[in-house]
């Protein structure tokens, strides 16, 4: 029997998986120093955190995760002209003592049975709305494009220093980079726009990851961007988290499966709500599965980390997709070899 991490390389290969993936199994999240120290990670209920960038996030009850808060007065960026008298990027200077911690942390995770994956988030187009407030940032990308390119420039050469060091010294398998490009039913800017400003960026920082031992590029974004896959291949995107239904899954996988992978097509609304049910859960689960197969396809929650909204849904979820692979494989979950259930949302 394959391991998690075998099944999964199996899929997105398109070789032969001897079961369904199921959800998040195979790809265990991992943090850095710099989580540690910036106010990037919020707890549910928190509000007006300011983080080391400046900028202001709450993490309201009954949302996925933590959002910017943009009243005027907490706004970074007050003028693009100046973005730089705003913008002043954190420190990445680090003791040996706290990547020694992270390195065991690390090290703690069997690397067989699952990647290890390092989160980093926000992604380029969420750190310039971050910054800017998301009607101001997209007012500007049209109307300020040499300003945004050189903020993009300084937040990517940024991201670059961080992730040399979490290359060199946690050495993951893995990466869930985030950065959503849209809403439920389409991107936030054109195709064309977007890879004037965000394909080149994006090469730069997967390259990096490929070229220093990151066997997964995971890019999590739960929207509507079916029409950016083409512009994902050429990043270096191995696997899309997050997409929603919206997409058309199984005519992406028609188009360009052995070339990128999708993880989704379960979107939170359509389980992950109050009043949920299991049989609800089971009902979406299989009907992701039976309409996008088990090639080039993981069926898993859109939301860009092992979790739920409401408590139990994503444990629902990944019981039906244990029933539905025995149903198939004739494989029990209690037979699977796989690390214990992580929940971060």
């Amino acid at each position: 029997m394959l391991t998690p991490k075998e099944n999964m390389r199996e899929v997105i290969r398109g070789g032969n998986p001897d079961r369904f993936v199921n959800q998040y199994e195979a790809v265990y999240l991992m943090f850095h120093p710099y989580i540690l120290t910036s106010n990037a990670l919020l707890e549910k209920g928190q509000k007006n955190v300011v983080n080391a960038w400046g900028i202001t996030n709450s993490f309201p009850a009954n949302t996925p995760g933590a959002f910017p808060v943009h009243t005027p007065d907490k706004i970074v960026v007050k003028d693009i002209e100046r973005w730089r008298e705003y913008v002043k990027a954190p420190s990445l200077k680090f003791t040996d003592e706290q990547w020694a911690m992270f390195k065991g942390m690390y090290d703690a995770v069997d690397g067989t049975k699952a990647y290890k994956a390092t989160f980093i988030a926000p992604g380029i187009f969420e750190q310039t709305h971050h910054l800017c407030e998301i009607s101001r940032a997209l007012e500007y990308y049209a109307l300020n494009p040499d300003e945004m390119h050189d903020l993009i420039k300084y937040y990517v050469e940024w991201e670059l220093q961080m992730l040399e060091g979490i290359l060199t010294n946690l050495k993951p398998d893995a990466i869930l980079h985030h950065d959503d490009w849209g809403g439920a039913t389409s991107t936030f800017i054109s195709p064309n726009m977007f890879a004037d400003f965000f394909l080149e960026p994006y090469k730069e920082i997967y390259k990096y990851c490929h070229d220093h031992g990151v066997e997964l590029v995971i890019h999590h974004g739960d929207s509507y961007a079916a029409t950016l896959v083409p512009y994902m291949i050429e990043m270096g995107i191995d696997v899309w988290q997050g997409c929603l239904e919206s997409n058309n899954v199984p005519e992406l996988i028609k188009k360009y499966g052995g070339k990128i992978s999708f993880m989704g097509d379960i979107d939170n609304k359509s389980v992950d709500f109050e009043g949920w049910t299991q049989e609800n859960c089971k009902k979406v689960a299989r009907r992701a599965i039976d309409r996008c197969g088990n090639k080039y396809f993981i069926p898993c929650i859109a939301q860009g980390g092992p979790g739920s909204v409401y408590p139990g849904v994503y444990q629902a979820l990944t019981d039906e997709i244990d029933k539905y692979s025995e149903e198939v494989f004739g494989i029990n979950a209690s037979e699977i070899d796989r690390l214990p259930l992580q929940l971060i949302f």
